[in-house]
């Protein structure tokens, strides 16, 4: 029903609209700055700084959804992989590519010596949360997220 394979940079136009639909799912629909074209710097120049999974439909070779990831360091626990996103369209969620992406990524996990894989989730998000569960991760609620955005990033550091 669907393939999964490594993205593509020319796949990168309907990998940003996937993120679009989060987005608006999420209800932050302003809050995507990014372009096809930081993305394909960010993604395939000289210093690549994620990956991609997607899947795609067989029957109409339409990509339905993708898994971004990147690596980061723990200084407890090594190197791992971080999932940013996994996102399926609406209209295809609860038919398997969800799941098909996440093995998929965790497969990359072991692939590249990672000591595991983190990501978030939306606390009010209760079909990610229970799909996470049925693989038993652990979901830590003791974190806060913390973020400065490059406009207050400048701002702080024009102060001093």
């Amino acid at each position: 029903m669907y393939t999964i394979r490594e993205g593509k940079a020319e796949d990168l136009p309907r990998i940003l609209e996937l993120i679009r639909e989060l987005a608006v799912y999420e209800k932050a629909p302003n809050e995507v700055i990014n372009t096809v074209a930081m993305m394909k710097e960010d993604g395939f120049g000289k210093n690549p700084v994620f990956g991609f999974f997607v899947a795609v439909k067989d029957n109409t070779q339409e990509i339905i959804a993708t898994s971004i990831y990147y690596y980061r360091y723990s200084t407890w626990k090594g190197k791992r992989l971080y999932l940013e996103d996994l996102i399926v369209t609406e209209i295809e969620r609860g038919n398997g590519a969800g799941k098909l992406l996440f093995d998929r990524t965790l497969l990359k996990t072991l692939e590249d010596n990672c000591s595991g894989m983190t990501w978030q989730v939306l606390d009010w998000n209760t079909p990610a949360i229970n799909f996470y569960k049925k693989y038993g991760a652990d979901l830590d609620e003791g974190w806060i997220n913390c973020n400065l955005q490059e406009d207050r990033i400048k701002k702080i550091l024009q102060m001093q």
